[in-house]
């Protein structure tokens, strides 16, 4: 039997061409990025005479790994990327616990003050941290709760619910009806149905949200810097922040920049295997099913 030949797509030259200015400025982000993160990496692994005397690509001394146990147990990295763990997993999970819930109820039925609640999560979306955080501030320290992982739990979750309830709405408000009808003729009620059939349909969106989640609880600062002041509930962020206030008085560039890359990697590698479910997470809840 005779083999079909491939037909090749035709390029078009006219089309591709008038896309050549956004595939130069691709070009050089993508090199800038490259040149700045193999910088990082270099310093990381190079001692901090190399650093400020420009000498990275030498080498001359050797590869220190040293700076990465340093960076990790002398500048307590690994208490701080302990804290980290723990914050972004609990805080993820009693946002999806909360926002799913929520967004499904909100997409799903109408009742008295709904698009009411829609607009109060959009609007909330819309206030700066710092409009808000000198009553929070006063409320927090009258009532002696600074300095406990409980508190900066609690605000993380409070600051990415109305987010992730907004990216969840649409997601929910795209998913056929279908699926819930058949339940409910096999007696499905209205809890069933989310937890066994529609939140399972969700998690594309799910994933989605949950991975910028992520990386917002991992690389925030402005709050926990206010209410993590002790060492022992510092996030890394700002660790590595004390860290490099330390270095006028340590001068280890070589451990500070070693912290950056073991700040940096979580982010890198979830982006790096990822990126995938972000893009059709994305794309998904624009697509009517």
């Amino acid at each position: 039997m005779a083999k079909k030949k491939e037909i090749k797509p035709q390029i078009n030259l006219h089309k591709e061409a008038s896309r050549l200015p956004g595939y130069i400025l691709c070009v050089i982000w993508l090199i800038f990025t490259v040149l700045l993160i193999g910088w990082v990496v270099l310093a990381s692994f190079s001692t901090s005479r190399e650093i400020l005397s420009g000498q990275l690509f030498k080498f001359a001394s050797g590869l220190h790994f040293e700076n990465y146990t340093n960076a990790w147990k002398s500048q307590k990295i690994s208490v701080f990327f302990l804290n980290s763990v723990i914050y972004t997993t609990i805080s993820c999970t009693l946002i999806i616990m909360v926002a799913a819930p929520a967004a499904y109820a909100l997409s799903r039925f109408q009742f008295r003050g709904n698009m009411v609640l829609q607009n109060l999560f959009a609007t909330a979306l819309g206030i700066p941290v710092i409009m808000i955080i000198m009553p929070l501030f006063s409320v927090i320290t009258s009532l002696s709760l600074t300095n406990t992982r409980g508190l900066i739990i609690f605000l993380y979750v409070a600051m990415n619910v109305p987010f992730t309830i907004f990216f969840l709405l649409a997601f929910f408000s795209n998913l056929s009806t279908t699926f819930e009808e058949a339940a409910a003729i096999d007696g499905c009620s209205p809890i069933q149905t989310f937890w066994k059939i529609m939140f399972p349909l969700a998690q594309p969106g799910i994933v989605t949200v949950t991975i910028f989640n992520f990386i917002a609880i991992w690389n925030e600062f402005f709050m926990s810097m206010l209410f993590a002041s002790k060492q022992r509930v510092r996030p890394i962020a700002v660790g590595l922040y004390n860290m490099v206030k330390g270095m006028q008085y340590t001068n280890d560039y070589g451990g500070m920049f070693a912290a950056v890359i073991i700040v940096f990697a979580p982010t890198f590698i979830l982006y790096l295997f990822l990126s995938d479910k972000i893009i059709a997470g994305v794309t998904g809840g624009a697509i009517k099913g």
